[in-house]
């Protein structure tokens, strides 16, 4: 049995949540968009990709593939192309974008930008999927030390976004859920702020989802939250 909860906040400095998110549980589908691109421009785009995905995963009902999950985030991309064209004010928007769907024992992962997806299993917290920003894909190769990295101007510029270039050509993995397994699908608003240690804490310590996203969310807000901060959990329950 698959369950989940989401929660999303404006974090304690932004006016408005450039963060979208949706749960369709029926079809084991699960997102989470950061939009950029400034206040209307952001939260168009992210909610824009959600709703795109969200159709498309309906339309297609069992036979999802990634194929068509990857299908499916390029139409997004064109559809955000073409509001922009028609909307001025909207030019320059893009979003993040990071997915899930299970399938059994597996789970289907598509991403672009750094919106993260995390495993809890076992008492352990894994990075699933790959930041596409100007360290991993440039840094990296330019043999800067991990202070260095962390301290580079770039450190934030993403390489990869939905509704930025023509093509997004998204990441792809295929790895397993297994009975017991929660995953953490997030913005940077949490990650970036909250160590893999404390995330860890909280989602061994609480026992509902709904609580260990209420906890995630107020540690963010009680260290700082200076960006917008989404959460979704899910969690492939025992029988």
């Amino acid at each position: 049995m698959i369950d989940s909860f989401g929660l999303t906040h404006r974090g304690n400095v932004r006016s408005n949540n450039e963060d979208s998110y949706a749960a369709v549980p029926e079809h084991h589908f699960f997102i989470v968009a950061d939009g950029i691109g400034g206040a209307r421009g952001g939260e168009r785009a992210s909610q824009l990709v959600v709703e795109t995905l969200v159709k498309e995963v309906e339309k297609a009902g069992l036979s999802v593939t990634h194929d068509s999950l990857v299908a499916a985030v390029e139409l997004a991309n064109r559809t955000i192309h073409w509001e922009a064209e028609q909307n001025p004010h909207l030019g320059g928007m893009g979003t993040t974008v990071t997915m899930a769907m299970i399938q059994g024992s597996k789970v289907m992962l598509v991403n672009a930008g750094d919106s993260r997806v995390y495993r809890y299993s076992k008492n352990e917290l894994k990075q699933l999927t790959t930041d596409n920003n100007w360290i991993n894909d440039v840094g990296s190769t330019l043999g800067l030390t991990a202070e260095q990295q962390r301290e580079h101007p770039y450190r934030h510029m993403l390489t990869k976004a939905v509704g930025v270039e023509a093509k997004v050509n998204p990441n792809q993995l295929e790895t397993s859920f297994s009975s017991g397994d929660i995953l953490l699908l997030c913005s940077d608003g949490l990650h970036g702020v909250l160590s893999e240690k404390s995330i860890l804490t909280i989602l061994a310590a609480i026992n509902s989802l709904e609580e260990k996203a209420n906890a995630l969310i107020k540690a963010t807000l009680a260290a700082g939250a200076p960006d917008n901060v989404t959460v979704l959990l899910v969690e492939n329950r025992p029988d």
